[in-house]
């Protein structure tokens, strides 16, 4: 398996959103990782990169949250339906799209441009989630209606149809081809959904007993299954809040600075990653930058850079 080839050109989009998050904060994570040096990295790797610059999002404050089981959700599909044209055009023009969030809700724009890419293809795509929570929440689950807690659930099918059909259609992945890494915060029924869905569910129990290199190496063989490739979409909060303050829904014992990069690194030799994402990056929680500073490392560890 060769790395990721270099020469290739990256397109930067960021998604200043935190309508799906309880907390504000999380719109001014695509600039913190911007500021941290995300496109110097890419470009000392030999990648050509380009900024899409930022989606449009509008203000908490200026909209009407809606139903309370799922706050907001007018304008995050309105967001996420501009962002899924956005990296389907990128990838129908050969880049390799990297979106910096932004709440996780982001993901359902993300990975619904990347499916419908592969799909007019006749192709099908895997996924890494890598994430404290399980995010497979539904309106009539969730405690909060945070529709941050509910892609995952959202892009395997189940949800509210404005969100699940976004595209036209669905799902967007198949459950057999996804893998959710680092959980150790699931509400009750979450857990419920979890088990019985198909996905293949890692929690840190795990990660400590078997190693993050066995995980991935398990994870990887599920995602590229029978798939063009996979799109990797990482929570920050997966990542310990000692290594990573910068997070709005913190949750002790996580994958540490170490393990992240091991799993990117695994996730650039296997060439076949079609785009990433990064989320949940509140720059009010951080400490001097250092968990843009933590995300800029971990992007790069993903297009291949290496210790030797």
């Amino acid at each position: 398996m060769s790395p990721v080839p270099a020469q290739k050109i990256v397109r930067l989009v960021g998604v200043p959103m935190d309508l799906g998050a309880g907390r504000r904060g999380v719109d001014m994570g695509p600039s913190a990782i911007r500021i941290a040096g995300v496109a110097a990295g890419l470009r000392h790797l030999g990648f050509t990169v380009e900024d899409d610059g930022d989606v449009g999002v509008p203000a908490p404050e200026t909209r009407d949250p809606g139903s309370p089981n799922a706050r907001y959700l007018e304008p995050i599909y309105h967001v996420c339906n501009r962002l899924r044209l956005r990296v389907r055009r990128s990838l129908e023009q050969g880049e390799i799209p990297i979106v910096l969030g932004g709440d996780h809700s982001i993901a359902i724009g993300t990975v619904s441009g990347v499916s419908e890419h592969f799909r007019n293809r006749g192709q099908k795509l895997g996924l890494i989630w890598v994430d404290a929570h399980g995010d497979m929440n539904t309106p009539e689950s969730s405690p909060t209606g945070n529709i941050h807690g509910m892609p995952l659930a959202t892009l395997c099918g189940m949800g509210h149809p404005r969100l699940v059909e976004m595209g036209g259609f669905w799902p967007k992945v198949e459950r057999k081809n996804v893998c959710l890494i680092g959980i150790r915060d699931i509400d009750e029924v979450e857990r419920k959904i979890v088990k019985s869905s198909g996905i293949h569910a890692y929690t840190m129990r795990d990660v400590d007993e078997r190693g993050m290199r066995a995980i991935m190496q398990e994870c990887i063989g599920f995602v590229s299954d029978g798939t063009a490739g996979f799109h990797v979409s990482f929570d920050l909060d997966g990542m310990d809040p000692r290594d990573v303050p910068g997070t709005g829904t913190p949750v002790k014992g996580g994958i540490s600075w170490r393990e992240a990069n091991l799993l990117m690194e695994m996730v650039s030799d296997t060439g076949l990653m079609t785009s990433l994402e990064i989320t949940e990056l509140n720059p009010i929680l951080d400490v001097k930058n250092q968990s843009g500073e933590v995300a800029v490392d971990v992007i790069l560890s993903a297009f291949g850079k290496r210790i030797l």
